[in-house]
């Protein structure tokens, strides 16, 4: 880790850009495999209703890597027309292409996205000085705030402090979302700069919100967003053991769904169909979860919300 040098000061109360239960929805597809707007939307309704103040689209569960330009804009469209303002809607615009990159900005800010979520350039493995260039020419060419979108492991660059704290400088970039996996380091830029840093992964939910976090970009946010949100309502009433048991009655979904060798955009379609809400097929190269994986899930699912009943 780089350690900053920026002087430690009293940081004000945590600004949250794009609330604080996001949900990184994943794209419906037809049987077909075709784009499936009304399910598009439907998905986001229910989504809303269920407690989320955000949708991050087009992002990794969203299987960015195998849509379309257009069907990432008609997507945008589709939910922003859904939702209006009843939650955030933040588009990922991400590429390994800096033009590229601009280009999509502008497709989802003339589709309605209230926001960004820009990710490092993959594959080319930029020096540090070419990802914060990326980043701020993105960020001036756009005309809404941006969420950098920190995950070294899919990008194999990480975004260093040092870099994060140049950046927070920039009037539209306010958000990260953080799936570095380096809670000292989110800790220590969470501190010296007003940046929202949003949990990218699940596990870290409520550590990164104890310490100054925003909230949460979820994938398990697809098919649990009130259970998810609710450990982060308890800790802001004070409630701070009931917040703990809530986070832990949601840990072996999230063990499932996360952490079992497929991909969480994999096991949130799985679960999605089971449960009779819009998602259908991934595309190639992802395959769908097999019916022992699929009703593993579901069972999980089923003593979560057993679990959860009160909510």
């Amino acid at each position: 880790m780089t350690t900053p040098t920026t002087p430690l000061s009293s940081p004000p109360t945590t600004p949250r850009p794009f609330g604080r239960a996001l949900c990184a929805m994943v794209t419906p597809f037809t049987a077909a495999g075709e784009l499936d707007l009304a399910g598009a939307r439907k998905l986001a309704g229910h989504l809303v209703a269920e407690g989320c103040d955000g949708l991050v689209l087009n992002g990794t569960t969203g299987e960015s890597p195998t849509t379309t330009d257009a069907e990432k804009t008609a997507l945008v469209r589709a939910v922003c027309e859904e939702v209006g303002d009843r939650a955030h809607v933040v588009a990922g615009v991400g590429s390994a292409d800096t033009r590229h990159t601009l280009a999509l900005a502008r497709e989802a800010e003339q589709a309605g996205a209230d926001g960004l979520l820009v990710v490092t350039p993959y594959y080319s493995r930029p020096p540090q000085a070419d990802v914060e260039a990326h980043f701020l020419r993105i960020a001036d060419a756009a005309g809404v705030p941006l969420m950098l979108y920190d995950i070294p492991a899919r990008t194999g660059t990480r975004v260093e402090p040092a870099t994060l704290l140049r950046l927070a400088r920039h009037p539209r970039i306010v958000a990260v979302k953080d799936c570095a996996s380096d809670l000292l380091a989110s800790s220590s830029v969470i501190a010296r700069s007003s940046l929202a840093y949003y949990a990218g992964s699940e596990e870290l939910n409520l550590p990164l919100y104890a310490v100054g976090g925003a909230g949460f970009v979820s994938t398990v946010a697809n098919v649990a967003p009130r259970q998810l949100r609710a450990a982060v309502d308890a800790y802001d009433a004070g409630a701070h053991a009931e917040s703990v048991r809530l986070n832990q009655l949601t840990l072996p979904l999230v063990e499932l769904m996360m952490a079992s060798g497929l991909p969480g955009t994999v096991t949130a379609k799985a679960l999605l169909d089971g449960l009779g809400l819009p998602a259908g097929p991934v595309r190639e190269p992802l395959r769908p979860a097999g019916r022992e994986t699929a009703d593993g899930l579901l069972l999980a699912y089923g003593e979560l919300l057993h679990a959860t009943r009160h909510l």
